[in-house]
């Protein structure tokens, strides 16, 4: 039998049993930190499904992950602060939240295996999780918004910066060392790109075109369309987020006006008369799942 299945059966209901102190030297080794306190490895790694069917109390990542999100939003604001000495507020925020958002994390959790630690009962998660890595090769740094990451992947990599932050006595330095190692390489601004639906919105004000997105299918089918000028350019479907379906309709359309533009970039200088896309019609939407 195995030693956590036998440490459940001869333990109280709801007790969780610790990590082995295997997978704890396996943590530590991915972090490239020692952890004083061990129990701290645990702790960071367990979601509160992992007690069902009793109740978790406090014995989960959540109170370390709000402690990790508080010290990676001060230390990667000082980062790009000091590397981009003459980059105003607006640059440097969208430069901060690239680093430190959701999908960003989840990169980190799954390119170095921490997520194989994650502790939990979740019946859709793991699946949740193996379609997020099989989609995440297709994006070098970043889909800007077209992937949906499982959030208990960035928690877990802000759960374990508040457990090196709590163990190493607030040393933010010694943080900061870990978390540049496994961020590695960091969106810098040749790698920041735009969220696809900010891009098409962009793209009408330079030229002159009615964008619309329409979200008026999401009840019934979860699709999103976009019209340009009132023609249909594109659609896309995704049944968990409406946000994921608008990014994807937006890639699609912005990826179909270059393919007919024939240009690499769809943004025409200012006071450029827009191409007409009558052309196009209903018939040349293209749809994505």
């Amino acid at each position: 039998m195995p030693r956590e299945q036998q440490q459940r059966e001869e333990a109280p209901p709801g007790y969780v049993p610790p990590m082995s102190p295997e997978e704890v030297a396996a943590v530590e080794a991915l972090l490239c930190y020692e952890f004083k306190d061990k129990s701290l490895v645990g702790l960071a790694l367990t979601h509160g499904s992992f007690y069902l069917p009793y109740r978790s109390g406090d014995a989960t990542y959540e109170r370390l992950e709000y402690l990790g999100d508080a010290v990676l939003t001060c230390l990667v604001s000082r980062e790009v602060f000091l590397t981009y000495r003459d980059l105003p507020p607006g640059p440097l925020t969208r430069l901060r939240a690239a680093n430190v958002d959701k999908e960003k994390l989840a990169r980190i959790a799954v390119d170095h295996g921490i997520h194989r630690f994650l502790r939990h009962k979740a019946p859709k998660l793991e699946e949740q999780i193996a379609d997020f890595v099989k989609e995440l090769c297709q994006y070098e740094y970043h889909s800007n918004g077209l992937l949906d990451a499982p959030k208990v992947l960035s928690d877990i990599v802000e759960s374990l910066i508040g457990a090196i932050y709590l163990d190493s006595k607030y040393n933010q330095e010694l943080v900061w060392q870990v978390f540049r190692k496994l961020a590695n390489p960091l969106i810098s601004l040749e790698t920041l790109g735009k969220h696809p639906v900010s891009e098409l919105l962009e793209f009408g004000q330079k030229t002159g075109r009615i964008v619309d997105i329409s979200k008026d299918g999401w009840v019934k089918d979860t699709k999103v369309d976009v019209f340009v000028d009132g023609v249909l350019v594109a659609s896309a479907t995704y049944a968990q987020k409406k946000e994921i379906a608008s990014n994807r309709a937006a890639k699609a359309a912005l990826d179909k006006l270059k393919e007919k533009s024939g240009q690499s970039d769809v943004l025409s200088a200012p006071g450029e008369a827009p191409e007409p896309l009558d052309e196009l019609g209903r018939a040349g939407a293209l749809e994505l799942q």
